[in-house]
């Protein structure tokens, strides 16, 4: 080849180069000459020396109310598979990968966690390393996460907090990528199939509470504690702890060899001083794993789980409270993060100080296991002035979640209202990794990972197990079809029962009526995704 041929050869390939650095002036870069992240206002074309890919619309975040993120454990496992395939590709090999995402500061965010988590977990940097990345450059700051309640945000969850119980939980053990599950973990996260998660892999697993009978009620799946057996004993769940008031017999757990206790307290608020103290005392008092659930198994549950992360492995608050979200969106809301920030000094001083001394015998004492034989003090108080002047106190532990009132008259408790929007939730897309329950194969435990699936057995009332992941034979499926597919005509008497004997006590069977109505209209207006409760069949009250 001429000289003057290579020399024009080597000035293209430079002005090349120029224009491809000119483009990627503030983005940032997580590994040199190599993997960047950018935002950009339009959809770029890769070319010979830059791949681009955006995964905004790939993984959505699935919302309770005002809620964005940041994006459950399964999206980031299937966001860290993607770049690894990319970054290991042989056609990619000389390319720039540019993860890109747009000025949407809610997708913005959960790219932003995204990425920088991976950097964590993959490239060993440290959370403030990859936070450092993220707003180097052009970059500006990120929109901070909000809870789930249905109202004004009043904590703010940063990008670098969320990177920062990723590694925390990592250093921990709590998730291993190269052994996790994220079949099992999308199946069983879904209402229809249970409702949980685990938080700690063989100590802690979150759950929506159990119902008196497996059921689909108005469109809404309930499961009996019968349904939950044949897991919990296939993971080594020997306790359940419950948070709310009570709706089935807990002789049904302990019949079937499982403890049983009971720690109420009212739905959106925070746990007394001797609530967290006994249930810290029969978590740190079992040998096997505590399944906890309060109503929709979000707030109480995940404020009590984080006081343990705390204490026994020094999580900060803002750590506890991404972690617990990572694992079970929605967690954690309202009042109930400004208690765990408020109760963070103290449970890493008891953890020190339990850390220091002697190990004692494990056992549940009787004091603490018979929890039916304790009186609850009037730990939380609230004061108020009546027309005379006269101080009155009102104790929270007495009262019930049904009295709690909103302003409409309405009955429904936080924890009603989230269930039933999870609940209407709409399948997966192949994107997200949604499963046949046929096609769903069989896999070996690992100690980080216990989300292994099985043949769940037949339900002690005769009913499939709603949890049951096995093929369905087709006649015992035809008939619970036929159960399901008659619930338009059968609907309205058995939820004339049901709110009879559990709802509204007390009230005459058209208030009762017009009384759910009055519930299910108001969800319609605070989230568009619960409209259809108020529409479609069974829904005629």
């Amino acid at each position: 080849m001429p000289l003057d041929s290579l020399k024009h050869s080597a000035i293209l390939s430079t002005l090349f180069k120029m224009a491809d650095d000119i483009e990627l002036i503030g983005a940032s870069e997580f590994i040199k000459d190599r993997l960047y992240f950018a935002t950009l206002r339009s959809k770029p074309k890769s070319t010979a020396n830059k791949h681009y890919f955006c995964t905004d619309d790939e993984f959505i975040y699935e919302n309770f109310y005002a809620d964005f993120g940041p994006l459950n454990l399964a999206m980031l496992y299937r966001y860290c598979c993607k770049l690894n395939k990319k970054l290991k590709s042989f056609t990619l090999t000389r390319k720039r990968l540019v993860h890109y995402t747009s000025f949407d500061q809610r997708k913005r965010a959960n790219a932003a966690v995204l990425i920088g988590a991976y950097a964590v977990i993959y490239l060993k940097k440290t959370p403030e390393e990859a936070y450092r990345a993220l707003i180097s450059g052009s970059n500006s700051s990120y929109l901070p996460f909000r809870d789930a309640s249905f109202g004004s945000c009043t904590y703010n969850l940063t990008i670098l907090d969320c990177l920062q119980g990723i590694r925390k939980a990592l250093q921990h053990g709590f998730f291993d990528f190269e052994t996790f599950d994220v079949d099992e973990y999308e199946h069983y996260e879904r209402v229809e199939n249970g409702d949980f998660n685990w938080i700690v892999p063989g100590k802690f697993l979150a759950f929506s509470g159990p119902h008196p009978k497996s059921k689909i009620e108005n469109g809404y799946p309930l499961h009996a504690p019968e349904a939950y057996f044949p897991y919990f004993r296939q993971h080594n769940v020997t306790s359940v702890v419950r948070l709310n008031k009570k709706i089935y017999d807990a002789q049904r757990f302990t019949d079937a060899g499982f403890d049983h206790y009971d720690l109420f307290f009212v739905d959106g608020s925070t746990p007394s001083d001797v609530i967290t103290r006994r249930f810290l005392h029969i978590c740190e008092s079992t040998d096997g794993a505590v399944a906890v659930h309060c109503k929709a198994g979000l707030g109480r549950t995940g404020t009590l789980i984080g006081c343990y992360l705390m204490k026994h492995y020094r999580f900060t608050a803002a750590e506890t409270i991404a972690w617990i979200r990572f694992c079970r969106p929605g967690s954690v809301i309202g009042p109930q993060q400004h208690f765990l920030e408020e109760r963070q000094a103290a449970m890493w001083m008891q953890g020190d100080v339990q850390r220091s001394q002697p190990k004692q015998p494990r056992g549940v004492s009787r004091l603490t296991s018979s929890m039916d034989d304790l009186a609850l003090g009037p730990t939380h108080t609230t004061i108020t002035t009546s027309p005379a002047g006269i101080l009155k106190s009102h104790s929270i532990d007495r009262l019930q979640e049904n009295d709690y009132i909103g302003e409409n008259g309405l009955c429904m408790t936080q924890g009603d209202k989230l269930r039933a929007l999870k609940g209407r939730r709409q399948p997966r897309s192949a994107t997200t990794g949604a499963l046949r329950l046929e096609d769903m194969k069989m896999h070996t435990r690992s100690p980080s990972q216990p989300f292994s699936r099985m043949n769940l057995g037949v339900g002690t009332q005769g009913t499939i197990s709603p949890l049951k992941s096995s093929k369905v034979p087709s006649s015992s499926a035809s008939a619970s079809a036929k159960r399901i597919g008659g619930s338009s005509s059968s609907s309205a008497s058995n939820l004339k029962r049901r709110i009879s004997e559990h709802e509204y006590p007390g009230l005459p069977v058209a208030d009762h009526f017009l009384q759910v109505q009055l519930n299910l209209t108001c969800l319609s207006d605070m989230h568009p995704k619960a409209k259809q409760y108020t529409s479609g069949p069974g829904s005629q009250i």
